[in-house]
């Protein structure tokens, strides 16, 4: 459910080419994610899980793939 969830929020906010041919290891900056839409993405993510990305996590690596992506999110629920 999770990688779902962050499947239709990066089909919703990652402006990217082909969206729905996203598989969970994708990569999402071949797929057209820019830095300026990481940014739209990441607070949508906060917002729809309710955690906040702290600077330790905020490189290329956790928004390369839906998997990173849900990686990170579940550590941040977990530890909060």
């Amino acid at each position: 459910m999770l990688v779902d969830d962050i499947r239709n929020i990066i089909v919703k906010h990652g402006r990217l080419t082909n969206p729905e041919g996203l598989t969970a290891t994708s990569d999402l900056y071949a797929a057209g994610l820019s830095s300026l839409t990481t940014v739209h993405l990441m607070l949508a993510l906060e917002d729809h899980f309710g955690v906040e990305f702290p600077d330790r996590v905020l490189g290329r690596k956790t928004f390369e793939s839906i998997q990173s992506l849900a990686e990170v999110i579940e550590e941040l629920k977990a530890a909060a």
